[in-house]
């Protein structure tokens, strides 16, 4: 049986960011079945940081994410205990 391909969609506004020494891969997407988007940040040190709530658009998504760094800094992307964690 053939596997089926589940395809994303990547934003145009995917990118590494460098700010306070330290830099992150900001990577926004969604299914292609999807209308809303996830933003996902991935430190140097690979703790992958995702928010719970979906993007009605890529734009809306970076928006989050400067108003996140705005807010708490880059340590907000820092390691914890399993190397993930969510964001709401």
């Amino acid at each position: 049986m053939k596997e089926l391909e589940y395809r994303i969609i990547y934003s145009p506004l995917c990118r590494k960011l460098s700010q306070e020494g330290k830099t992150v891969d900001v990577q926004i997407y969604r299914g292609a079945d999807e209308d809303t988007w996830i933003l996902e940040v991935v430190s140097e040190d690979g703790t992958s940081t995702v928010w719970d709530d979906r993007f009605d658009s890529d734009h809306d998504a970076l928006a989050e994410l400067n108003a996140t760094i705005l807010a708490e800094g880059m340590s907000a992307f820092e390691d914890d205990d399993d190397g993930s964690q969510s964001r709401h």
